[in-house]
């Protein structure tokens, strides 16, 4: 007679049920699984599972588990887990004979609430472990590529999303743009980041702020680099303030800052607005490091560069009313240009004639104007006289040499009066 499932009480058809509500696993891993719990746990009472038969049928719910054994004769008996005797055999069905072999329907209830309940934990178990297995592997081939998701949930260090089999994804702070609103049920795209998966529990990392996340929109919405006919070479962002993006096209045919701009900025409106108005710079790639690096600070016009290329350092000058340009707004622009051409930049406004021939003076000699403690803080960015100070972009100063305002103000004031008059 075969189990029934009110025999095997609730908590198995219970675990059944979870069974086959399992999204993330095929029908053959799962069998496989459950065979493999019910062959443990016979192993453990009978001493050896090579004689059962065990079958398993998750979509009902179900189960059967069948000992084979050999009839012997009365007596010789040894193994009773493989044998039984002829009286016992005939007992089951009148006609067996010696030799012949048994299968009877063993009843999995029987074993007792202990081994259910183990059979039942074990399972849940490796379920979970294949689940989580699968999930690792699903979203590990998808690193690099752009997800959506449904806002399901908002706390102060990341945002919970959903995605469209209910997995969880996570969107920390440091990965979200700084001017990001994020409203329950809305829903929202994202680069999956990497998988981390700390005791075989897998963590899916979602970022907006990643330059792949802007190469693959780039991607989306110009076909010629989807075709492979314009090729992305660096990527600079500042999330949600502005971004650089150097492209490259082998087709002289091909204008690849003029098709990824699009007619009137057509192709990057909908990458600006999805990256909340991130103005988006295009500039034509070059291997010379002068060129590039003078394309990277557009909008200005260098007139002339230095390249140090062993230390991967330059010196830019520029007219004077060109150094705001090339700067940027918070330093935005210069700091973007750094990052697209990996390397530091010094920016210095052209001396003329004039000034040229004024005899320069060492910032040292201005100690009892200036705080010592000033004046190292300016040589330490690579500046030891008074007209290099005075040449070199006011932003420049505070920022690099990590001075106030103020401060930098009265050291230029000091500076230039040195040369007036």
């Amino acid at each position: 007679m075969a189990a029934k499932k009110e025999e095997i009480g609730p908590s198995m058809i219970e675990t059944f049920q979870e069974f086959k509500e399992t999204k993330n696993i095929d029908r053959t891993t799962l069998v496989s699984v459950l065979e493999e719990s019910f062959r443990n746990v016979i192993a453990k009472i009978f001493g050896s599972d090579e004689n059962f038969d065990v079958i398993v049928n998750p979509d009902k719910g179900d189960f059967e588990i069948h000992r084979n054994r050999i009839v012997v004769a009365d007596g010789d008996v040894q193994d009773e887990n493989k044998e039984i005797s002829l009286t016992d055999a005939q007992k089951i069905e009148s006609d067996y004979e010696i030799g012949e072999e048994v299968s009877e329907e063993v009843n999995f209830s029987k074993f007792g609430r202990r081994a259910i309940l183990n059979l039942r934990q074990t399972l849940a178990s490796k379920i979970l472990e294949l689940e989580h297995d699968s999930l690792y592997n699903k979203y590990k081939e998808k690193v690099g590529t752009i997800v959506s998701g449904e806002v399901y949930q908002m706390w102060k260090r990341e945002v919970l999303v959903i995605d469209d089999e209910g997995n969880e994804l996570h969107l920390p702070k440091s990965e979200q743009i700084p001017s990001d609103v994020y409203r329950k049920g809305e829903t929202v795209r994202a680069i999956i980041a990497r998988v981390d998966n700390e005791n075989n529990n897998p963590r899916i990392i979602l970022s907006r702020t990643s330059p792949l996340f802007l190469e693959r929109l780039l991607e989306a919405e110009v076909p010629e680099i989807n075709d492979g006919l314009i090729t992305i070479r660096r990527i600079a962002r500042m999330p949600g303030e502005r971004a650089k993006v150097a492209v490259e096209s082998y087709d002289e045919r091909i204008d690849p800052v003029g098709a990824c701009v699009g007619v009137k900025g057509s192709r990057v409106h909908g990458i600006v607005h999805e990256l909340c108005n991130e103005n988006i710079d295009v500039i034509n790639y070059s291997s010379n490091v002068q060129l590039f690096i003078q394309r990277a600070l557009s909008p200005a016009q260098v007139s002339s560069i230095t390249v140090d290329e062993e230390n991967h350092k330059a010196e830019v000058y520029l007219k004077p009313e060109e150094v705001s340009l090339a700067i940027g707004r918070g330093g935005m622009n210069i700091k973007l240009a750094s990052m697209l051409t990996e390397y530091t930049i010094d920016v210095f406004r052209e001396v003329n004639a004039e000034e040229a021939d004024e005899e320069d003076i060492y910032l040292d000699e201005f100690s009892d104007e200036i705080d010592q403690w000033v004046i190292d803080s300016i040589k330490a960015i690579g500046l030891d006289t008074a007209k290099a100070v005075i040449n070199a972009p006011r932003e420049m100063l505070i920022e690099k040499a990590d001075l106030e305002e103020e401060t930098v103000d009265n050291l230029l004031k000091v500076l230039k009066a040195e040369f007036e008059g």
